[in-house]
């Protein structure tokens, strides 16, 4: 496909730096026609919450099934003390009488074996009787009294309810047949399924809470007691069983519960092995890198962010990112601390580089048709003069003071006179005889450094002479007119104070755009002094960070911008 020619001497093969898939530049009236929003990345305390429904059931541990263990087809049910199934029984309450002959002999073996002195007979005896079911102080108190008994009381071996009787009164039983089952529900477990893609968050111990629907204001704490070891294929689910204390009773076998977990996102264990120090002490601290969700647009086979490289220049850059928590995902590789990312608008921007074949006039390097047809689309390219104002002093913001100074004064690029400095991103600075040069690109590094003389001649008749070398300044376009009748209009909005300090400081010290061009200006305090923001996406990142906003106005004032005139 036949592409125009790059503007401004840039060297159209030069590649893009390792990791950046794209880069596009747009007009400041472009960016807030579409809405585009940065923010700063930072580290952040990341967690994950999961939410699944579970249904309750028996903790297994905790269920007793009584059953007969005297032989013999004679014994038979005297009494059942515990009736009725549901009923609460304690540990050591008789739940029923059953007499047995067998049982009387056994006894009665024992009371002999004492009265005669045959030790080994009496012990046997008394195995016997606690193979059966009867406990020490049972025996102790029948050897007591000395009588035989026929009877035999069996007990709750826990504390609980009675889920179901097997037999009533008068029945005949042999051994092993089941008299009852008794549940301890003093804790219960809650049975649930969580997703594939969530299992990395699951650990044995973990605490979880769990609200059911007969309560929705009470909540049940336990901890994840057993994750099991198959995935449903059919589901993609995988069931975890959670320890849920019911001292009250009041969960109950077979109702629904909405149980909630939250893992810290450092307990992952996602930092690579060439994580820098500053990220190992973050990360030690529970803090992790995070951009927002609304800031990565997932292709399927790689995660896209688009960070602001300089003032309305963004570069998509493929990240690896973790599993996400909330509204973030950590941050892997690709992006570090203090890069501003679009949070708003990203998809905009993606969706025009890829499927706008003819939006040659936003874009580097971008396509504008077959070749007879170059020159329309580099007309369409030009962006008004403001603009250009507007993002050289946006990106002169981003040097350092002396550095600025001296830009000021060169102005222009020696190389291609015709290119202001800033106009192409921020200034390359090279040192030639021990002399600092400001150049448009780095495509003029290597034309400078082997024409030295030429160059240090041509900075110098810049620096002697304001217009030596340079192209006339254009005369404003009626859009350029519409424009600054415009900005005119959003400040006569504020007070005669306000709109003095607005005109005196001229540029929003967060995106250096020109104050008016994007409405009425934010007016915000910051410890104490008055600064005025291009819009209200700028607020929150001001107030946020106070000591930059004001460091970057004392640059921004220092610049050298002159006040609107007057009229």
């Amino acid at each position: 496909m036949p592409l125009s020619q790059r503007k401004k001497g840039a060297n159209p093969d030069e590649p893009l730096p390792a990791g950046v898939v794209s880069r596009v530049q747009l007009t400041p009236w472009r960016v807030a026609l579409a809405g585009i929003e940065t923010t700063a990345i930072g580290y952040q305390p990341l967690s994950r919450e999961i939410t699944t429904v579970g249904f309750v059931e028996f903790d297994e541990r905790r269920l007793a099934r009584i059953s007969w263990r005297v032989s013999g087809r004679e014994n038979r049910i005297d009494k059942l003390y515990a009736n009725v199934t549901g009923e609460t029984v304690k540990k050591g309450d008789p739940l029923a009488l059953v007499y047995s002959p067998d049982l009387a002999v056994t006894v009665q073996n024992v009371l002999d074996a004492r009265r005669s002195g045959n030790k080994d007979l009496e012990r046997i005896s008394e195995q016997r009787l606690e193979l059966w079911g009867i406990d020490d102080a049972q025996i102790q108190e029948t050897l007591r009294k000395g009588e035989s008994i026929t009877r035999l009381a069996i007990r709750s071996p826990i504390n609980g309810h009675v889920i179901k009787k097997y037999a009533v009164e008068g029945d005949y039983v042999e051994a092993g047949n089941r008299l009852y089952d008794v549940a301890d529900l003093s804790s219960v477990w809650i049975e649930a399924q969580v997703y594939e893609d969530e299992i990395a968050f699951l650990k044995v111990g973990q605490a979880v809470s769990a609200v059911a629907r007969s309560f929705p204001n009470r909540e049940f704490k336990g901890t994840i007691a057993f994750i099991h070891p198959h995935l449903d294929a059919s589901t993609r689910t995988l069931r975890v069983r959670f320890d849920m204390g019911n001292p009250d009773h009041e969960l109950r076998p077979g109702m629904y519960a909405t149980v909630k977990l939250q893992m810290a996102a450092t307990q992952l264990n996602l930092l690579p092995a060439e994580a820098s120090s500053e990220e190992n002490q973050s990360y030690d601290k529970g803090l992790v890198l995070a951009v927002p969700e609304r800031a990565v647009i997932d292709t399927g086979s790689r995660k896209i962010v688009y960070r602001e490289a300089e003032p309305d220049v963004f570069e998509g850059v493929e990240v690896q990112l973790g599993p996400r928590c909330g509204a973030f995902y950590p941050v892997l590789r690709g992006l570090k601390a203090g890069e501003r990312v679009a949070t708003s608008g990203s998809f905009l921007i993606d969706a025009e580089t890829r499927l706008t074949a003819g939006a040659g006039s936003t874009y580097f390097g971008a396509s504008g048709g077959p070749k007879e047809l170059s020159h329309s689309a580099a007309t369409a390219r030009t962006s008004t003069t403001r603009d250009e104002d507007d993002r050289v002093q946006g990106t002169l913001a981003l040097l350092s003071s002396d550095d600025r100074v001296l830009v000021q004064a060169q102005s222009h690029c020696p190389i291609l006179p015709s290119n202001r400095l800033g106009a192409m991103g921020k200034p390359v600075k090279v040192l030639i005889k021990g002399q600092p040069v400001f150049l448009c690109c780095k495509g003029c590094v290597d034309e400078a450094l082997a024409k030295d003389k030429e160059t240090l001649e041509k900075v110098a008749q810049f620096k002697a002479s304001p217009r030596t070398g340079r192209s006339p300044a254009p005369a404003l376009a009626p859009a350029e007119d519409r424009r600054e009748a415009t900005v005119k209009t959003n400040l006569a909005k504020l007070s005669s104070e306000d709109r003095r300090l607005a005109e005196l400081q001229q540029f929003c010290p967060q995106t250096g755009r020109r104050l008016g061009s994007m409405g009425v200006p934010v007016k915000v305090v910051l410890k104490g002094q008055p600064v005025f923001l291009c819009c209200s996406g700028c607020v929150e990142e001001s107030l946020a960070h106070p000591d930059e906003t004001l460091a970057k106005l004392k640059e921004v004032k220092s610049g050298g911008a002159a006040p609107l005139p007057q009229k």
